[in-house]
């Protein structure tokens, strides 16, 4: 067999054998990669404890990944509880208001300027009280539907989290014995994998780190305006507002100058006129004061590109596309770092 016949075989098995284990890993996919992303993130507060232990790297690493479950993982879950209750309970409510009292029911809570609007739509609609009836009707089905369903893939959360822990804690004990392994075995020069995700974790930090540190800012300064306003359900406003503070530039205040406007429609004039103020001026202003502020050292991504990001990650991955998206472009930034490195400004 020819030297050139062998090589190609070699590339083969080498692409069959990536493909297998690729194949093998992709029922634990996300939480590898959480694990991942979460344990170089973590890693300098870990080498740090792991000095005052002594050297005791795998007391270090239980330590930090107890911490992480107890202080994000189940805060985080009892949030999300209490958030599908009360959207189940808004969903319930409506549902027994147009039943009980009907469509006239509804209109009587609102204000007159947003009742005769609201009678002007409704006598567009042919049989309009029979529409929202079944309206209703279903959106309480489908409210159970989606209850069972979270229900139903409670049990795979919980797996996937048990997995991503496991990882976690070894990424953590043997993070540095597995990139070395890496670096000897991948057809790089010695040494370039690990300044590749050197980088790759430097920058993936830095813009994680701006982009959730901006996200908890606003939402700080959106939750005084919700409390001064008395906006019902502070705590699913809040969440929200966190969740759309992850999109760039006006996210957090969308949301709050949306929670304005309803409470104008609804009779509330002083305190929807002042959240509307509050989202367009002070909530967004925190967004530019902010980032950049949290990037000082790191580097920062243009804000369109991460929008797309967001969006592409959250189409093709579901909510983990959230982090994936961003990530992508800082390993796209990391790479392209390495190639001018090795061999030298593109022509």
């Amino acid at each position: 067999m020819s030297e050139q016949h062998s090589r190609v075989l070699l590339v083969v098995l080498l692409v069959a054998a990536v493909a297998l284990t690729g194949v093998i890993i992709s029922p634990f996919w996300q939480a590898i990669f959480l694990a991942a992303v979460l344990a170089a993130a973590l890693r300098p507060p870990m080498e740090w404890l792991a000095l005052r232990l002594r050297g005791r790297r795998t007391l270090a690493a239980a330590i930090v990944t107890l911490a992480l479950l107890f202080v994000v993982l189940l805060p985080l879950a009892g949030l999300g509880a209490i958030v599908v209750q009360q959207i189940a309970d808004g969903i319930q409510w409506l549902r027994e208001t147009i039943q009980s009292e009907g469509v006239r029911g509804l209109l009587e809570r609102l204000p007159s300027a947003v009742q005769r609007g609201a009678e002007e739509l409704l006598r567009l609609m042919p049989e309009p009280e029979r529409q929202l009836r079944s309206l209703a009707g279903q959106q309480g089905g489908q409210a159970a539907a989606a209850v069972g369903g979270l229900l139903a893939a409670t049990g795979t959360v919980v797996f996937q989290t048990v997995m991503m822990l496991i990882a976690f804690f070894f990424f953590l004990t043997d993070g540095r014995r597995l990139v070395a392994w890496l670096d000897g075995n991948v057809p790089l020069r010695p040494g370039a994998l690990r300044t590749l995700l050197e980088d790759f974790r430097q920058t993936s930090v830095s813009v994680l780190f701006a982009t959730l540190g901006t996200a908890a800012i606003q939402t700080v300064v959106a939750l005084a305006g919700y409390l001064v306003a008395r906006a019902p359900k502070p705590l699913f406003l809040v969440l929200a507002t966190f969740v759309m503070a992850l999109v760039p530039a006006a996210g957090a205040s969308i949301v709050v100058v949306v929670v304005g406007l309803l409470l104008l429609a609804t009779g509330h004039p002083l305190a929807g006129g002042f959240l509307v103020v509050w989202g367009a001026g002070v909530v967004s202003i925190s967004d530019n004061v902010a980032r950049p502020f949290l990037l000082k050292g790191g580097m920062e991504l243009h804000g369109g590109l991460v929008f797309f990001a967001l969006l592409g990650g959250l189409a093709v991955f579901g909510g983990i596309g959230l982090v994936v998206g961003p990530l992508v472009l800082t390993f796209l930034v990391a790479a392209l770092k390495l190639y001018r490195r090795e061999f030298g400004e593109p022509s």
